[in-house]
């Protein structure tokens, strides 16, 4: 069985654009190219279907996983930094209560 060939989406749009710059015929290019004529129209449509997709501005999937994990690391950060601050000040206090049982100690040797 032959598989079907995939042709990359680069080799698509050149053809496209030979297509939309009307130099030559559809029937022209599919000839000299190899294709048949009904595919290069297919793949106009969709060029021109999807066209208005260069000019809109929604955050991709990497931009929404990028921003997600950026928020995700501050949240870290701002936990590592409570925690910091929390094991800080019990070193402080368990010091301060190590201090005193040592001079309760003294004064009852």
């Amino acid at each position: 069985m032959n598989k079907r060939t995939q042709y990359t989406a680069e080799y698509k749009t050149s053809v496209v654009l030979r297509v939309l710059r009307e130099e030559e015929t559809v029937a022209e290019i599919a000839a000299s190219e190899g294709l048949n004529p009904v595919m290069i129209s297919r793949w106009k449509a969709d060029f021109l279907e999807r066209a208005s997709m260069v000019f809109d501005r929604k955050p991709t999937e990497a931009e929404k996983e990028l921003a997600s994990e950026k928020e995700r690391t501050a949240d870290l950060e701002r936990k590592v930094g409570q925690l910091t601050i929390e094991n800080d000040w019990l070193k402080k206090k368990s010091a301060e209560v190590a201090a005193r049982r040592a001079q309760i100690a003294g004064r009852k040797s």
